[in-house]
């Protein structure tokens, strides 16, 4: 139904429904008039009414909105019309500085992406959208309001410009950031550092909230500026985890000004103590944006060439200094006025750690002696408020919050020696530090359950995860010998006596000598968390995590083998004695996702020793083994469907925790034949009818089906069965009943909403499309059989797989990661070795196929356009080889070359199909930066042989649209490409196709390069 919108009343009521709005079905509808009114030719006059009469904050994001989708759009506006949208934005902004912050970012963005798209637009002689760092120093000059907008204005166009926008061209993307970079921002970070100068030279109230604000937005300002791509190396976030600011060589003198050291160290160091006026939670964010721009710092000292001091090993103490002192300081302000806790924010804790560790290994004596005496201090208060204990007080509440911060803390700057050059002396000063938490560990477990602080806990395992990392095992062996007494150095080579310092202090205090002494205390640690712990999931979570980490190396699985409370835990994996593995209500359902991750662990642990123990496997299974047969009990009478539920969804877990730690065949064959065989039929069809009975929920069929994707997975060949053995062909008929199961089941449950389509249908279809995908390529299972012996299994999984794909839209495969990461591989097997079945679908269907490989192609995701490249080179190949053999049909290949006959008469009739996926690959090619070439070449040579015609029209399309001297260049290009290369799809011909494609690729992108300031020329192949 068409919306119109004739008043401001109205508008103002799309608004409520599209930001407010409960009512799901009013915001949908919301969103279509959205995309209405953009569309719509008097968008901009209803934006700007909104704006200059709209009564809500919302009336006016709206309008944000609108702009923004309008100006980004491919086909921009006139030049003309994006001047007069920005200038409007600025005066705007500038008559109403006290709008709704939401509102303000959102305009801003707009002027942003104007600046950004319209960077080369020249107007007599002039690039005319560069003149807003000019119009921002007008704003700077005016009120904190005003310079507070101005600063956001620097800032958000600094991140724009820094953004990658994936629908354009990343060459045009490149040069405008390089410009940028190379043109305006120095200046920009000059005068941020300028502004901060000028806000520190008079006393500063942070209880003034426009102050706070602007000193926020200068520090967001100056991380924009250092976060920047210098060099153009990745547009990925997790480069961050280089710590390195690759600034150009002009901005030395920037940092080697003692000013500009002095500017930060003095901010960091007069915050924490204005920000404990505040209520505790405005401090993450200014702390975030300093701590980055330290570690940025210390960690870029190796690579200063330079000989002029900077004054780093100065200031980094003081700094690590600040942060401890600040946060032991913020904990009697949170409990005593009942504010939010930051250490409940474990992200924002782990992240400000991260960047602290690099900063506190700077002159790292001084940091060490600094904890030792708050170590010690405070453990001997919380001691004295222990004795006698009288129950948690004000004063314990935040003794041990100090404590948790300081163990936090120390696991910290342990944690550092990575990632810093460390020497013995620092081993030793890491020594006396952790034999205190050691100590803090034996008093909290000895207080336990009367005694307990799930702070100090997690704390702790945040510890006990660093100095593993750091010091025992496989880290252990790469940096330092393990501690000798020093009566056996006269025994031994130098090499092999060198005293690890940090295990010198340990042994003194604590006895504990060497990695294995630390393995034993985890272990200890880890059972008693198990024991206790089990009501409160973050620390369990946080403990099993810990002891899978610990279970990965095999040098460390040798020694854990031998420890007591391994052994214990091995033989008495229960409820009663780990209650977390048990099923009552005070459990979520989520809670249980830890199983997982507990019997991957002990099942690793077990393998060490078990060899080909059937009787020791059957032993480590019996709790799994009684648990299934009380399911049995229960579900052939009337049986209470919420315990039932609650068992199965804990032996999925647990089985998929066990499934997915054996890796070898003969320990994957003990658990087969514990499920097919000593209990077959009766484990997996109770499976299979937990399943049917609750398809639509997903916190039951969610592991169950998981379950089952992991034991198709024919990881390290270990579902190679003997060649006598129907196993494989066993597994997969019951895979298939599952699968088609769900399918049959998941598709009566209609049409879903937006936010329950992906957990309650989509989930569940990934999940089916990945176990199949690992049958159809594990090797194990001969599908020929099937048809052979008239058994339906292998048929009716395919249905099912069809039924479940045409139930998703496009959009939908795409937009869900998990789903198009099953999806497009699937197919790709099904392309590879089941071409019959694909040929064979019906035309829609086959059509709902190749729509979807066409858009895959276009993804950023590079698993899913490389399968769809694969897939497509399949079944182009597929065509090419039949109409090759066109002229020869023998008796004996009469069905398949029906079958390709069928095939070859669809795509003549929707020639628009391979043409369309002709021009993506094309377009791909000569103007985006592709980074799987290799995959991309492969179906284009075939699509090029099939469609010569249409591959001369792109060409001569690309040639025209160039000026006159580039045309020849172009010309001369597409010649080479296809020299040498011959009418066939041969191993030889296709290599030689990928070879051209390569050196063609990079001449087109020579040769369409621009010159001087003219913008790079694109064309929209596929128009």
């Amino acid at each position: 139904m068409a919306l119109h919108f004739q008043s401001l009343a109205e508008l103002e009521v799309l608004c409520t429904h599209l930001y407010i709005g409960t009512d799901l079905t009013q915001r949908i509808e919301a969103e279509k008039a959205l995309l209405e009114l953009i569309d719509s030719p008097e968008c901009l006059s209803k934006c700007q009414l909104l704006l200059e009469q709209g009564t809500t904050s919302y009336a006016q994001l709206l309008a944000a909105t609108c702009l923004s989708k309008l100006v980004s759009r491919v086909s921009p506006l006139p030049v003309e019309q994006r001047m007069d949208i920005r200038n409007y934005i600025l005066n705007y902004v500038a008559s109403q500085p006290k709008l709704a912050p939401f509102v303000i970012q959102a305009l801003i963005q707009v002027i942003a992406k104007i600046t950004k798209l319209g960077w080369f637009e020249v107007q007599k002689d002039q690039f005319v959208f560069r003149e807003i760092i000019a119009d921002v120093k007008k704003f700077l000059q005016g009120t904190v309001e005003h310079c507070i907008i101005g600063v956001i204005i620097l800032s958000e166009l600094t991140q724009e410009m820094n953004l990658v926008d994936y629908s354009r061209p990343s060459a045009k993307h490149r040069k405008i950031a390089t410009s940028f970079r190379d043109t305006s921002l120095k200046d920009v970070l000059v005068l941020a550092c300028s502004l901060l100068k000028e806000v520190f030279a008079k006393p500063l109230n942070l209880q003034d909230q426009c102050q706070q604000n602007l000193v926020m937005q200068v520090l967001k300002l100056v991380l924009n500026c250092l976060n920047f791509d210098f060099i153009g190396s990745s547009a990925d976030e997790s480069a961050d985890d280089l710590c390195t600011v690759q600034i150009p060589t002009t901005w030395r003198t920037i940092f080697l000004e003692p000013e500009t050291l002095d500017l930060f160290f003095n901010l960091y160091h007069s915050l924490p103590p204005l920000l404990s006026q505040l209520h505790w939670e405005f401090a993450p964010n200014s702390v975030h944006y300093l701590l980055t721009l330290w570690q940025r710092m210390v960690a870029s000292v190796p690579f200063v060439k330079s000989t002029e001091p900077h004054l780093l090993d100065t200031y980094a103490p003081e700094i690590t200094k600040a942060f401890i002192t600040s946060r032991l300081d913020s904990v009697a302000i949170v409990v005593r006025d009942h504010l939010d806790d930051p250490l409940d924010d474990t992200a924002t804790v782990f992240q400000q750690l991260e960047q602290l560790c690099t900063v506190s290994r700077c002159e790292y004596e001084k940091t060490c002696a600094l904890l030792v005496q708050l170590f010690d201090q405070n453990a001997q208060n919380y001691q004295k408020l222990l004795h006698p204990y009288s129950g948690v007080t004000v004063d314990i509440t935040i003794q041990e919050g100090r404590l948790a911060w300081l163990v936090y803390l120390v696991g910290t700057v342990v944690g550092g020696r990575l990632t810093y050059t460390s020497t013995d002396e620092h081993d030793a000063m890491d020594g006396e530090l952790s034999c205190r938490v050691f100590q803090l560990i034996s008093l909290m477990d000895t207080g336990l359950p009367r005694c307990c602080n799930e702070k100090i806990e997690l704390a702790i395992l945040w510890f006990l995860d660093q100095f593993r990392k750091t010091y025992v095992g496989d880290q252990l062996q790469r940096t330092s010998k393990v501690v000798r007494l020093r009566s056996d150095v006269p025994r031994v080579p130098e090499k092999a006596w060198k005293i690890v310092k940090v295990y010198a202090r340990m042994s003194e205090v604590l006895g504990i000598t060497d990695d294995n002494h630390v393995l034993e205390t985890f272990m200890t640690k880890i059972v008693t968390n198990l024991k206790y712990w089990g009501r409160y999931e973050p620390v369990i979570s946080r403990t099993l995590q810990f002891l899978n980490d610990l279970s990965v190396g095999y040098i460390l699985l040798k020694k854990l083998v031998k420890i007591d409370a391994v052994k214990f835990m091995l033989k008495n994996h229960t409820s009663e004695h780990f209650p977390f593995l048990g099923i009552s209500d005070n459990h979520s359902l989520s809670d249980f996702r830890c199983r997982t991750t507990f019997y991957t662990a002990l099942t690793r642990l077990l393998m060490v020793d078990l060899g080909e123990d059937e009787d020791e496997f059957e032993n480590f299974m019996l709790p799994l083994t009684v648990a299934f047969e009380t399911v049995l009990q229960i579900f052939n009478n009337n049986f209470k469907q919420e315990d039932v539920k609650r068992m199965l969804i804990g032996l999925a877990r647990d089985l998929r925790g066990i499934a997915f730690a054996l890796n070898t065949k003969t320990s994957y064959t003990m658990l087969f034949d514990w499920m097919l065989y000593k209990r077959y039929p009766t484990y997996l069809p109770l499976l299979q009818n937990a399943v049917e009975r609750w398809y639509g929920e997903p916190t039951c069929t969610t592991p169950i089906l998981k379950l089952m994707a992991e034991l198709m997975q024919n990881r390290s060949q270990r579902l190679n069965f003997d060649v006598s053995s129907p196993n494989g062909i066993l597994l997969f008929r019951e895979a298939s009943k599952m699968v088609c199961t769900y399918g049959n089941q998941i598709l009566s449950l209609g049409s879903l909403s937006k936010d329950q389509i992906y957990p309650m249908k989509l989930k569940g279809i990934s999940i089916c499309y990945s176990a199949l995908k690992s049958a159809l390529c594990g090797n194990y299972v001969s599908f020929g059989v099937f048809k052979l012996y008239g058994d339906n299994h292998f048929d009716n999984v395919l249905q099912a797989f069809v039924k479940m794909l045409l139930s998703v839209s496009h959009s939908d495969l795409l937009q869900y990661r998990k789903l198009s990461q099953s999806y497009y591989p699937l197919l790709e097997c099904l392309t590879q070795d089941h071409m019959s079945f694909i040929i064979n679908l019906e035309p829609p269907v086959l059509m709902y196929v190749l729509t979807s490989i066409s858009e895959g192609l276009t993804t950023l995701d590079t698993v899913v356009s490389s399968s769809c490249c694969t897939s497509l080179d399949y079944i182009v190949t597929y065509l090419f080889k039949h109409i090759a053999k066109e002229g020869k049909k023998p008796l004996r290949c009469r069905e398949a070359t029906q079958a390709g006959q069928r095939l070859l008469h669809f795509m003549q009739q929707n020639p628009d199909v391979l043409q369309q996926m002709m021009s993506v690959l094309m377009n791909t090619i000569v103007f985006e930066d592709c980074r799987n070439q290799w995959s991309v070449s492969r179906p284009l040579l075939g699509l090029i042989l099939l469609n010569e015609k249409y591959f001369s029209e792109l060409r001569a399309s690309l040639i025209n649209s160039q000026p006159l001297p580039k045309q020849e260049v172009l010309a001369q290009c597409f010649r080479n490409l296809m020299e040498g290369v011959e009418q066939n799809l041969s191993v030889k011909n296709r290599d030689r196709f990928t070879q051209n494609l390569s050196v063609f690729r990079r001449d087109v992108a020579e040769a369409l390069r621009s010159d001087g300031n003219t913008e790079p020329c694109s064309l929209d192949m596929m128009s």
